[in-house]
């Protein structure tokens, strides 16, 4: 089994969600933070890493098809480069997109919030 979608947001920014969804869609099991929280031995290996100490990531996601939240977000690039034939999100059209519609949006437009 290999990865094939990599999740490259932080915590926080519907992580969840897209585990969910992802799984739904057939790439089960996603790799997220809850993994972590659930298996010591996996924390132990994510120390080593931020330590910039080698990892065996095929081994540490043995069984996972997807990752999405922290900490593997944190090594995007690193599993770009395993994983090659991975969907990810590239930043620069994601970049372009906010840029051109909800921030575009948000600076030229007046708001108006109704409760």
């Amino acid at each position: 089994m290999s990865i094939h979608v990599i999740g490259a947001g932080f915590g926080r920014t519907g992580t969840t969600s897209l585990k969910t969804a992802l799984e739904a869609l057939g790439f089960a099991k996603c790799y997220h933070m809850f993994d972590v929280m659930a298996n010591s031995k996996d924390a132990l290996i994510w120390e080593q890493a931020l330590d910039g100490k080698s990892v065996d990531w095929q081994a540490l996601f043995d069984g996972y098809q997807a990752t999405v939240d922290w900490p593997g977000c944190t090594f995007y690039e690193e599993l770009m480069h395993l994983y090659p034939n991975a969907k990810i999100r590239d930043p620069e059209r994601w970049y372009t997109s906010i840029f051109h519609t909800i921030y575009s949006y948000s600076q030229t437009k007046k708001m108006e919030w109704r409760v």
